[in-house]
């Protein structure tokens, strides 16, 4: 028989104590009930977790003792405590497996889970899952309130997202209004008569309407992007940088600028420029506001030059008068003696020269009186390629041989309304300045045209609308600077240097024009040459010019039936020539010095037949108004005036009836036709 070791006591003592030990160090409570339901083994988390005394605890102690402590104490709720007890122990006995969790009164939840032994019995665990629990009522709280936030946000969203909807459309209205509104605003600062642009703080150019291109020669396209010395260009920029320097230091600024567009027309803006300012008070850029005063500055510049031309008028006025005065008995004295010694070389060696002098000057008055307004012009039909033709023939021969002279055959006969004299003059005085402008040779041109100006092109020339004969004289010389330009037709302003012009040249082109009811436009810079256009009212009337005929009378024989004259002049020089030539011509003569003695002269002479008297005469009473008094007392007498100076018959009314006038200096052979022509 094998043999079977026995164990000691003391050792299973010890394996028991070992074993609770391992139990009680568990955080769970553990039980465990033998089928006659006594407890077997126990630990102390069980105790603790169910709240038992330690001396109810023991082997052999009855499950039962147990149920009726907690029934006694309130834990399975109200009720007899016999049946709860009886029911638990019904239920024990069933030996099945079973999950609970109780409520204990303190809060605390625990987890009862039983598992039948072999032979009946059963290990329970009593697991405290109040923790546990309350985060998972947490969570499940947490989730529904996270499930109700959702669902209200989602609410929240389709409300929104139906909002967004309707807003959205409002929103395209709202676009397409305000793209509508954008494009009319476009549209307004493009047609507004102003110059608007705007560029940022380093200088380029981020918005400019369309007048602003325009007047750079750019599309609004071209502009945006570019910096301001590129737009405007250097020349225009080296005037205007110190201003835009200001702008972008904070500063508000205005100022006037002039720039030469394509074609040579200089133009004129007046500019403000506004600095933008962000919420540090930092230039951010610059809004520019510009308006075209070129219109302005033409009115202006027009204005001072008839102020000059008037101020010249009235000088060259009051010279006139004493200056052909002067000329008179210059030159009656010259021709006396020249033909007193017709035959004495060394009298026609002197006289002749200061002859010729003096007459050039007394035709130098007449082109001052006619630039400056005082003389009038003899308008009529000018044939336009004629007159170009003679002043060529001229030309070759004071023009150097380096500068070639071109012209161009006109399409059709041109006739201009103007003074052929004059404007022969005119193309003289611009083909001298244009050679004057060419020292190293070049090419001078000259052209003609028919024009029609309109509205928009007469301000070129201070004209009104109407069909033109344009008339251009163009050379390749040095040109113009703007500010030059400007000045060139100011009486008396000149370039060359001192003896070599006088500086009235384009002056007396310019009052020709004026006159002649056109105008005048230059064109030119500096190194690209000049071109000088005079415009005048051209004419369909093609008949040619009056010739004006003046027969040569010899001086009468003494002794001949001439009628008596009364000469009244104050100068006794010019008094002496004119009756010296009165007398060659065969008149006898009796004299005045004024106007009263004149009348007493023909009151008491009543042969006299004609009375020539100068227009300015001191003592009140000029010669007009003697004219009108003699005609009065003696209307048989022929009355001839004789000025150095006049400013016309303006002053008096048309039915004053005034005699004829001569002007002074004078031949005897204008002399004689001028009292032939009085007494036919």
């Amino acid at each position: 028989m094998p043999s079977h070791s026995v164990l000691d006591p003391q050792q299973t003592h010890y394996r028991h104590e070992l074993l609770q030990a391992g139990l009680d160090l568990l955080d769970q409570g553990l039980t465990v009930i033998d089928g006659s339901l006594h407890i077997v083994a126990w630990n102390k988390a069980f105790l603790r977790l169910l709240d038992f005394p330690e001396d109810m605890a023991f082997v052999g102690a009855s499950f039962e003792s147990f149920m009726r402590y907690n029934a006694e104490r309130g834990e399975y709720g109200p009720g007899d405590v016999e049946e709860l007890v009886a029911e638990r122990m019904r239920l024990a006995r069933s030996f099945a497996p079973h999950y609970t969790e109780r409520d204990r009164p303190g809060g605390q939840i625990l987890a009862v889970r039983g598992e039948p032994l072999p032979h009946n019995g059963f290990v329970t665990l009593y697991t405290d899952i109040t923790a546990s629990r309350r985060y998972e009522q947490q969570i499940q709280q947490q989730n529904a309130e996270l499930e109700n936030r959702v669902a209200q946000r989602t609410n929240e969203l389709q409300t929104t997202n139906q909002r967004l909807v309707v807003a959205d459309e409002a929103n395209q209205s709202i676009t397409t209004a305000l793209r509508r509104s954008e494009e009319n605003l476009r549209l307004i600062t493009d047609s507004v008569p102003a110059l608007i642009g705007y560029f940022d703080h380093l200088g380029i150019y981020r918005y400019v309407n369309k007048g602003y291109a325009d007047w750079f020669g750019y599309a609004k396209e071209e502009v945006l992007g570019r910096s301001v010395r590129e737009v405007v260009g250097d020349e225009v920029y080296t005037d205007i940088s110190h201003h835009v320097q200001q702008a972008l230091q904070g500063h508000r600024v205005s100022y006037e600028y002039a720039m030469r567009q394509a074609g040579g027309r200089v133009v004129y803006a007046r500019s403000e420029l506004v600095p933008e300012l962000n919420v540090h008070g930092v230039v951010v850029g610059c809004f520019a506001l510009s308006v075209n005063i070129t219109d302005l500055k033409n009115a202006q510049a027009a204005l001072v030059h008839a102020q000059k031309m008037e101020a010249v008028g009235q000088l060259t006025g009051g010279l006139a008068h004493d200056f052909n005065n002067l000329l008179t008995v210059v030159i009656g004295n010259l021709v006396s003696l020249h033909e007193r010694y017709p035959d004495a070389p060394d009298i026609g060696e002197y006289v002749v020269p200061a002859l010729k002098a003096s007459r050039r000057g007394a035709s130098l008055i007449k082109r001052l009186l006619t630039f400056a307004r005082k003389q009038p012009l003899t308008l009529q039909a000018v044939n336009i390629e004629e007159l170009v033709n003679e002043t060529l023939i001229l030309l070759k021969r004071i023009l150097p041989a380096h500068i070639m002279v071109t012209t161009t055959s006109l399409a059709e006969p041109l006739y201009a309304m103007t003074d052929s004299q004059q404007l022969e003059n005119a193309v003289l005085n611009l083909a001298l300045n244009a050679r004057d402008a060419m020292p190293d040779g070049g090419t001078l041109a000259i052209r003609a045209v028919r024009i029609y100006l309109d509205s928009a092109q007469v301000a070129d020339f201070d004209v009104t609308p109407g069909c033109y004969v344009a008339l251009s004289v163009s050379d390749t010389g040095t040109g113009m600077d703007a500010a030059t330009q400007a000045r060139a037709s100011e009486p008396f302003f000149t370039t060359k240097r001192f003896g070599s012009g006088s500086g009235l040249g384009l002056s007396m082109v310019y009052g020709f024009a004026k006159q002649s009811g056109g105008g005048i436009r230059i064109q030119s810079a500096l190194g690209e040459g000049c071109v000088v256009t005079l415009v005048l009212p051209c004419t369909s009337d093609d008949l040619e010019p009056e010739v004006m005929l003046r027969a040569q009378h010899r001086p009468g024989r003494p002794g001949a039936e001439r009628p008596l004259v009364l000469l009244v002049e104050d100068d006794p020089d010019v008094r002496r020539v004119i009756r010296l030539q009165l007398v060659g011509l065969g008149y006898p003569v009796i004299e005045a010095d004024h106007a009263a003695d004149a009348l007493l002269l023909l009151a008491s002479v009543p042969t006299v037949g004609i009375l020539i008297s100068d227009m300015v005469m001191p003592g009140g009473m000029d010669g007009r108004a003697l004219c009108l008094a003699a005609r009065q007392r003696a209307p048989q007498v022929k009355a001839l005036l004789i000025s150095g100076y006049s400013d016309g018959h303006a002053a008096l009314p048309e039915s004053a009836m005034l005699p004829p006038l001569l002007k002074k200096p004078f031949t005897d052979v204008e002399l004689q036709h001028a009292l032939d022509s009085l007494l036919t």
